[in-house]
C-alpha cells in the first residue's frame, strides 16, 4: 500500500508559484504592495531635493540670480525658507525708528573688531526688515547715525544665528549675535524672519559718513540637512520592506497550500476507513482476536460463560 501511496503522490506535480501569485488574492495584494512602495520612493526622492536645497553650492547658486522682491519669495507670515537664503532681494520701504536700530558686536572687517550697524526698513504700516547697512569701528562712530526717510536697496538674504542674545537685549542695542526672535521683542511690529545685508543704496539719501559695506556671509552649514538624506534611505528601505513582506507570504501560502494537498496526510494516524481504527492491526494475530472475544464474555460475576 506505501508504494501506491508513493506512485500516487509522485503522479501528481508540484503546484508552480506562479499559479499562486496570479490568484485574485495575491495579485490584488501585489497592487496595493506596489503602490504604497511607490509613494514611500516618492517621499524618499523629495527629501533628497530637500536635502540638495540647503547646500551650500545650492545657495551659491541662487545668489548669481538677479535681485526680486523680498516680498515675491515668502511672507511675513512664513518662517525663512531654505530656498531663500543667499537669494538677492529687493526691498523698498521706509526707514524705521533710530530708537529700533541694534548694533551686533564681535564683527571683523579687514582685520579689525567692530559692529554690524542693523536698522529696520519698513515695508507697510505693520511689518519691517532688519537691514544690515555696514560696519563701524565703535558704538560711538558717527557713521551709526541712523537713516530717515524713503529707501530702495538691493541687498542678499541671511538666517538668523544659533547664538542667543536674549540676554544682551535686556541691557541695551547692543547684541552678540544677529537673530531675529531677539530682535522681534525689541520692536512694536512684525519683523521677517530674515535679515537683508545691503550691498546697493539704489534709491534715498545716502547718509554721510556711512557704514562699511560689508560681505553677506556665507549660509552656515546645515548639519540639519544631512537626516533629509536619512529620512530619504528610510523611506526606500520601508518601500522595499513592504515588497519583500509581500513575497514571503506568498511563498508560505505555497507551501502551506502544497502541505494540505498531500495524499499522505490523510493517513497520517496510520488509519485505513472512516472509522479511524482500520480492519485488524498488523501486530494483532488471529490468537489476539480469539482472546479479545472470549474475553467480552466474562459476566459480571467473574464466570465465564459457555
Amino acid at each position: 500500500m506505501s508504494d501506491t501511496r508513493d506512485l500516487a503522490s509522485d503522479s501528481q506535480p508540484d503546484r508552480p508559484l506562479w499559479r499562486t501569485v496570479l490568484t485574485p488574492r495575491w495579485t490584488g495584494l501585489l497592487a496595493l504592495a506596489l503602490a504604497i512602495a511607490a509613494v514611500m520612493s516618492v517621499l524618499g526622492v523629495w527629501q533628497l531635493d530637500v536635502y540638495h536645497s540647503k547646500t551650500a553650492t545650492a545657495t551659491a547658486k541662487r545668489a548669481e540670480g538677479a535681485p526680486v522682491s523680498l516680498q515675491s519669495l515668502f511672507s511675513i507670515d512664513e518662517g525663512l525658507p531654505s530656498k531663500a537664503v543667499g537669494r538677492r532681494v529687493t526691498v523698498e520701504g521706509t526707514w524705521g525708528p533710530a530708537s529700533d536700530q541694534v548694533l551686533i558686536a564681535n564683527r571683523s572687517q579687514g582685520g579689525r573688531e567692530g559692529f554690524w550697524v542693523a536698522s529696520p526698513v519698513k515695508l507697510d504700516a505693520n511689518g519691517a526688515v532688519m537691514v544690515v547697512r555696514g560696519w563701524v569701528a565703535s558704538v560711538s562712530d558717527p557713521a551709526v547715525k541712523a537713516p530717515t526717510g524713503t529707501v530702495r536697496l538691493t541687498g542678499a538674504v541671511v538666517a538668523s544665528e544659533a547664538e542667543d542674545s536674549s540676554g544682551d537685549a535686556a541691557k541695551g542695542r547692543v547684541l552678540s549675535s544677529l537673530r531675529i526672535p531677539t530682535i522681534v521683542h525689541m520692536v512694536k511690529y512684525r519683523l521677517y524672519d530674515a535679515f537683508v545685508v545691503e550691498t546697493a543704496l539704489d534709491a534715498g539719501v545716502v547718509p554721510a559718513p556711512a557704514p562699511e559695506a560689508v560681505t553677506p556671509p556665507p549660509p552656515p552649514v546645515d548639519h540639519a540637512g544631512l537626516r533629509n538624506v536619512a529620512y530619504a534611505f528610510q523611506w526606500w528601505i520601508f518601500a522595499a520592506f513592504t515588497l519583500w513582506m509581500w513575497g514571503r507570504m506568498v511563498l508560505d501560502a505555497h507551501r502551506s497550500r502544497g502541505e494540505s494537498d498531500d495524499p499522505d496526510e490523510a493517513d497520517a494516524d496510520g488509519s485505513g476507513g472512516p472509522g479511524g481504527t482500520g480492519a485488524l492491526d498488523a501486530a494483532d494475530g488471529p490468537g489476539d482476536f480469539g482472546a479479545d472475544q472470549a474475553g467480552a464474555r466474562v459476566e459480571s460475576s467473574g464466570t465465564v460463560s459457555a
